[in-house]
Parts: structure tokens; sequence; C-alpha cells
């Protein structure tokens, strides 16, 4: 079985940690957890982020700007959970069921933005009220 890295930044919070949860439940999946005494150093995230196949932005979002800022310019990819990136230009939209061909978008993309629960609500709930969409499982190795 093909493993999948994912390093979770920001996975000593709350989101961190329910993402972790539900990651580590997948066997495909190898996720990168740093330990305490390196989860806020610079250097060692963004050697984690590079390792790493997608990271998980589970971060504030200050923090989760600064984050995506450590990686300009590189092939490093990311889903942020914040709402730092969630209508950003250069960002794709993290919701596969918005559009026919969105989910090959998310696949593609470099950095995807979550859509947050109300948006998937408000939107998906007239239409699709059977599907959420979690992006980490649109993307393409």
């Amino acid at each position: 079985m093909t493993q999948f890295s994912i390093f979770i930044d920001g996975g000593a919070g709350t989101t961190g940690l329910q993402v972790k949860d539900r990651l580590l439940a997948r066997p495909e999946l190898s996720v990168i957890i740093l330990d305490d005494d390196l989860r806020k150093n610079d250097a060692a995230r963004k050697t984690a982020m590079h390792d790493a196949d997608v990271t998980i932005l589970c971060l504030p979002d200050d923090a989760a700007r600064q984050a995506a800022e450590m990686t300009a310019g590189t092939t490093v990819r990311l889903i942020d959970a914040s709402t730092a990136h969630r209508v950003a230009p250069d960002w794709v939209y993290g919701f596969a069921e918005l559009a026919e061909y969105q989910a090959e978008a998310i696949g593609n993309a470099a950095r995807v933005s979550n859509p947050g629960c109300l948006s998937l609500i408000h939107i998906s709930e007239p239409t699709r009220p059977l599907y959420i969409s979690y992006a980490v499982f649109c993307l393409k190795k």
C-alpha cells in the first residue's frame, strides 16, 4: 500500500488533535509528528513541511499565514484549516462538491483552503445533504 505522508502543523491544538486521530486510523497514511520541544521551531516545521506529501495547517489565522509564507516559492502542498486563506486568490476552495471540476482542482492544487462548517451547511444542504467534503482525501500523489 502506498504511503502518503502528512504533516500536521499545529497538531497539539484541538483541530490538529482531531485531524491526527482520524489520519492515524488510515493505514495508507503516514503522519509526521514533531516532538513538543520542536513543534514551535520554524526550522523543524519547515523541514517537516518539505518532507511531507502534504501539510495541514491547524493553526490560528496569523500563524497559518506565517506558515504559508515559510513555503513560498516551493512545491510544498498545504491545506489550511483556518480562515486565513479561505478566499485567497492563489488557493483552491476545498469544497469538492461545489462544482463539476472542483475535486480535480483540489487534487492538483498546491494550496487548498478549508471551506468551513457553515459554508458546507449553507452550500451543500439544499442540494447534497449526504455529502461532506474533506480536501485531504481528494489530493493526488
